[in-house]
C-alpha cells in the first residue's frame, strides 16, 4: 500500500495525458522484468502479542536497526520511520504492522528468489533481539482487528474511517491479511490487454494454490483463504474482478476512464495527506479542490489505491495469493511468469477454462471457502491447477533463464508440485494439522510458518 511515486509533477491537462501515462510503461521483452511484493505477519515469541509500532521491542526499533546495520535509507512520517529504501527496493508497513519487502524489478526468478532470501535472513537477524516472529500466513492467526495495532501513517487513518462506509469487512482486509504478489511489464497496449485478460481468468486458480488464511481470531474460520473472503466485501468501487478488461473496447483509455470514476482516498501536498474521499479523480481533474488541480502525480498516487484482482499501472500487478512459507512464496513470482511471459504459454492458460464474468466470481467465493476442493465453471480447480501448473513449466522452459545451477527457472514450481500431490490447499493442511496433531497450539502453529 505504497503512497509514494516518482511520477512527474506535470498538470493533468487531458484523458489523453492519462492514457500517455500508462503508455510509457511499454517496455520490449528485452526489458521485462519481474518484481516481487511480499507481507509478513508479527508477533512477539514470548508472549504472543501483536507488535506494536512504539516501544523497545516495536516496529520503529525494528527499521532503524535494519537501517543502521544494513544501509537501508529511512523515509520519515511526522518524525516515524515508516518506510525503508535501497536502491530499486523498499520495506514498508501495512495498516496492522505487517511487514513488507517490494522487491527490485528483476530478470529472473533466480535473483527474485536471492532477494526474498537475503531479505528473510536480514529481518530474522535483526527481529530475534526484538522477540519478533514473522509468519508466512494469509490472515493473523491468533489476534482480531480490535486487538491489533495501527501503524503511525496518515493514508491508513485516513483510509481506516472511510473504508467501514463502503464495505463490512474492510479493515479485516486492511489490518489482518497479508499476501504475496507479483508484477509485470507489458509490450504494448494489445500485450497490455491479452496479459490482464489471462491473468484474471486464470486467478482463481491461483488463489487456490495459495489459499493460507484457515485459522483467525485464535480459532478455525471455515474459510481456506479468509483474505481473499474479506476481498468481497471491503469496496465495490475499486476491488474486484475488473469486468470492463472483458468488454471490446478494453486498453488503456478504458483503464482510465474507470479509474477516474473511483473515489479518491487523499491528497499529498508537501507531505501532508488530505482526505479527498468526496469527489472522483474525474471530478478533481475536471474541477480542481480548492487551488489544487490534478498532476500525473496524483493519478499515480490513486492507482495505487485501486484494488482489483490484477491491477494497471505502469506495470501489471497480480494480486490474489496469500502470504505463504518461503518455498511458496518464491514459487509465486515463477508461476505467473511462466504464464505470462510467454505467448504460447499465455494462450493455452486463456484457453484452459472458458468462464463468463459470473463464473469467475463465484469461483473466487468458492475458492476463499474451499481452496482447491471447489470447483470452476464446472471443472474441479485441483485438475485446472495441475494443467495450469504445466502450462507454466513449460512456459518456463522455453523462456530458458538459466541460473548458477540450473537451466531454467522451472524448478522453482517443485514446491507448487508438491502442494497439489497433497490435494489441498496450504490453509486447508494448516487446518487439518490444527484440529489434529497440534491439538490446537499455537506454538505449533508458529513454528510451522514463522519465516
Amino acid at each position: 500500500m505504497s503512497a509514494t511515486t516518482t511520477a512527474p509533477q506535470q498538470l493533468v491537462e487531458s484523458v489523453d495525458d492519462l492514457v500517455a501515462f500508462l503508455r510509457a510503461g511499454e517496455k520490449p521483452p528485452e526489458h521485462w522484468r519481474v518484481g516481487t511484493e511480499h507481507e509478513k505477519i508479527g508477533l512477539h515469541g514470548a508472549n504472543r502479542s501483536p507488535v506494536e509500532y512504539a516501544g523497545d521491542c516495536g516496529i520503529g526499533v525494528l527499521l532503524k536497526r535494519i537501517a543502521d546495520c544494513a544501509g537501508w535509507e529511512p523515509i520519515f512520517e511526522d518524525g516515524n520511520i515508516v518506510a525503508l529504501q535501497r536502491d530499486a527496493a523498499s520495506i514498508t508497513l501495512e495498516p496492522g504492522g505487517q511487514l513488507e519487502l517490494s522487491g527490485a524489478p528483476l530478470r529472473t526468478i533466480h535473483e527474485t528468489c536471492a532477494e526474498f532470501h537475503a531479505h528473510l535472513e536480514l529481518v530474522r537477524g535483526v527481529s530475534e533481539l526484538l522477540d519478533i516472529v514473522w509468519l508466512g500466513l494469509g490472515i493473523h492467526p491468533i489476534h482480531s482487528v480490535d486487538e491489533l495495532p495501527r501503524m503511525p501513517k496518515e493514508r491508513y487513518r485516513i483510509m481506516r474511517r472511510y473504508m467501514p462506509t463502503r464495505g463490512s469487512r474492510g479493515l479485516i482486509m486492511m489490518f489482518a491479511t497479508a499476501t504475496v504478489q507479483a508484477n509485470f511489464d507489458y509490450e504494448s497496449e494489445s500485450d497490455m490487454v491479452d496479459k490482464v485478460r489471462t491473468a484474471l481468468v486464470v486467478s482463481p486458480i491461483v488463489s487456490a494454490i495459495f489459499a493460507n488464511s484457515s485459522l483467525s481470531d485464535g480459532k478455525a474460520n471455515g474459510f481456506a483463504s479468509r483474505r481473499m473472503h474479506a476481498w468481497t466485501d471491503t469496496d465495490p468501487d475499486r476491488c474486484g474482478m475488473l469486468p470492463i478488461a472483458f468488454e471490446p473496447d478494453f486498453g488503456y483509455r478504458r483503464y482510465v476512464e474507470w479509474a477516474l470514476d473511483v473515489p479518491m482516498y487523499f491528497l499529498v501536498r508537501e507531505g501532508r495527506f488530505e482526505p479527498a474521499h468526496d469527489m472522483t479523480f474525474r471530478q478533481f481533474f475536471e474541477n480542481g479542490r480548492g487551488a489544487e488541480r490534478a498532476t500525473l502525480a496524483d493519478f499515480d498516487r490513486h492507482l495505487t489505491t485501486l484494488f482489483p484482482e490484477v491491477r494497471v499501472k505502469q506495470f501489471i500487478e497480480v494480486r490474489c495469493a496469500d502470504a505463504v512459507p518461503p518455498g511458496l512464496t518464491c514459487s509465486l513470482p515463477a508461476l505467473w511468469k511462466g504464464i505470462l511471459y510467454d505467448k504460447t504459454a499465455r494462450a493455452a492458460a486463456a484457453k484452459l477454462v472458458g468462464a463468463s464474468q459470473a463464473e469467475r466470481g463465484a469461483a473466487m467465493e468458492a475458492v476463499s471457502r474451499q481452496g482447491l476442493a471447489a470447483s470452476y465453471a464446472g471443472r474441479p480447480v485441483l485438475g485446472l491447477a495441475r494443467e495450469l501448473l504445466e502450462i507454466a513449466r513449460s512456459g518456463l522452459e522455453r523462456i530458458g533463464h538459466a541460473g548458477p545451477s540450473a537451466p531454467d527457472e522451472s524448478a522453482f514450481l517443485d514446491p507448487i508440485f508438491a502442494q497439489l500431490a497433497l490435494e489441498k490447499s496450504p490453509g486447508q493442511v494448516v487446518l487439518e494439522c490444527w484440529e489434529g496433531e497440534w491439538e490446537g497450539s499455537f506454538e505449533r502453529l508458529i513454528e510451522y510458518a514463522r519465516y
